[in-house]
């Protein structure tokens, strides 16, 4: 049964993802009875319980024979759907194995190590993604390293650059991203720590050393082993909300060009295949970049959320890991969603260098004007060639000329060879070396 909340129909931006499939209800339901299967797995090759109480829960913890809705509308009693999902599990283990679910540890215990298996298995769906979004980057980088266009601050064209280099970018954020999420995935722990983070039931339950059981976990569900339960040390949620905004926000750089560069009076680029409207037939609207621009502004939000719960006080809070799920896994969807939707744009975005070509010339060579005043003090005098151009510039947009051609009419610069100097292809500085440099990263 898949509840309302998780079909998606406000979030066009997720539905039907690979990340919202690892994060939906049944997801949650899977790693919260993985946690709870590997615990008594771990526990028997401890020799803290039989072979077969091993066999009984991994056995009895199957997806399909829970209802989420039920365990739902149950965790209200207890604050969190584990105390519900143990009642059911022992129930289905069996009376012979039954005590042997759940034994010694704790509501969070089982709840933060599923947070961490669905993490674990979303990030390993993101990143083959964003591995696909690299490679296009890396292709438009090289193809378009000289197609020079207008770069712009301020909203405002500037001076010259390449479409190369600006891919290159691109591609630097998503690596960034990768590299941070890579990390973060690596160091993913398991969480035992008992009622108090202490150990001490395990004990209890006859652990010559109890310190050994949290390693031995970890193993089982193939996440890395906690130096100490971290109830209330939120590192790795606080390291997931970063790299996941961080991603999010690297992607929305990349969307935010292209709703730029794509808009009727700029058309740079243009997504490979655009999404419709519902009132206008001509239209072709940028939808991955959209989609992926609203997860870029909700992600720090979430995030912002989940480093609040950084302040969880005593040993184990009231509220404050309570508060991290929904937010976690909202982020998980968004990011992972995106990097999805960055994947197809990227690999289908067209771009035009004759249209970036024309528009170098929209300020009427303006955009040479740096240039100009470098190359022509020495000629002139520093003074004299602020002057002239500061004229010249003013002309070309009363007269609606080229600044090339009035350069070319003054009597000073007779002898001086406007061709290069006024050519803004000509004026891209280092931009193809960075390129370059840029590209040589793996």
């Amino acid at each position: 049964m898949t509840s309302a909340s998780d079909t998606g129909l406000l979030a066009p931006g997720w539905a039907g993802s690979p990340a919202a499939d690892a994060t939906d209800d049944r997801a949650w339901l899977r790693a919260l009875l993985d946690a709870e299967a590997a615990l008594t797995r771990a526990q028997a090759g401890l020799g803290l319980a039989p072979a077969g109480a091993a066999a009984a829960v991994t056995g009895a913890a199957d997806p399909a024979r829970f209802d989420p809705r039920s365990l739902a509308e149950r965790a209200r009693g207890g604050g969190n759907p584990v105390i519900p999902l143990v009642a059911d599990l022992t129930e289905a283990v069996g009376e012979e194995y039954g005590p042997y679910v759940h034994r010694g540890a704790t509501s969070q215990d089982i709840m933060d190590t599923a947070t961490m298996l669905v993490a674990a298995r979303t990030l390993d769906l993101l990143l083959p993604d964003l591995a696909r979004t690299e490679r296009a980057l890396g292709r438009l980088a090289a193809e378009h390293r000289d197609t020079a266009m207008p770069g712009r601050t301020l909203t405002q064209h500037a001076v010259p650059t390449t479409f190369g280099l600006k891919a290159a970018g691109w591609r630097t954020l998503v690596l960034d991203a990768r590299d941070r999420i890579t990390a973060v995935r690596a160091a993913l722990p398991a969480q035992l720590g008992g009622a108090a983070g202490t150990l001490a039931a395990f004990g209890a339950y006859g652990a010559e050393d109890a310190t050994a059981l949290p390693g031995a976990y970890a193993r089982e569900l193939g996440l890395a082993a906690p130096l100490l339960p971290w109830h209330t040390l939120r590192t790795p949620i606080a390291d997931l909300a970063g790299c996941l905004a961080f991603a999010a926000g690297a992607l929305g750089k990349i969307a935010a060009d292209v709703l730029t560069l794509s808009r009727t009076e700029t058309g740079e680029v243009a997504e490979g295949s655009g999404g419709g409207s519902s009132a206008m037939p001509h239209k072709a609207n940028p939808v991955r970049s959209t989609l992926i621009a609203a997860a870029a502004r909700r992600a720090p939000q979430l995030a912002a959320t989940l480093y609040g719960c950084l302040t969880a006080e005593d040993e184990r809070p009231a509220g404050a890991w309570h508060a991290e799920w929904e937010p976690l896994r909202d982020l998980l969807r968004l990011t992972g969603s995106a990097a999805r939707d960055a994947a197809e744009l990227t690999e289908g975005l067209r771009v035009r260098p004759d249209v970036m070509r024309a528009h170098l010339g929209l300020t009427h060579g303006l955009i040479v004007s740096e240039r100009l005043s470098a190359e022509l003090a020495p000629v002139l005098g520093r003074a004299r060639a602020k002057a002239l151009l500061t004229e010249l510039a003013r002309r070309a947009w009363a007269e609606d000329r080229d600044l090339g051609d009035l350069l070319a009419e003054a009597p000073e610069l007779k002898d001086v060879d406007l061709g290069e100097l006024t050519d803004p292809a000509r004026y891209t500085g280092s931009a193809g070396a960075l390129t370059d440099r840029a590209l040589e990263r793996r």
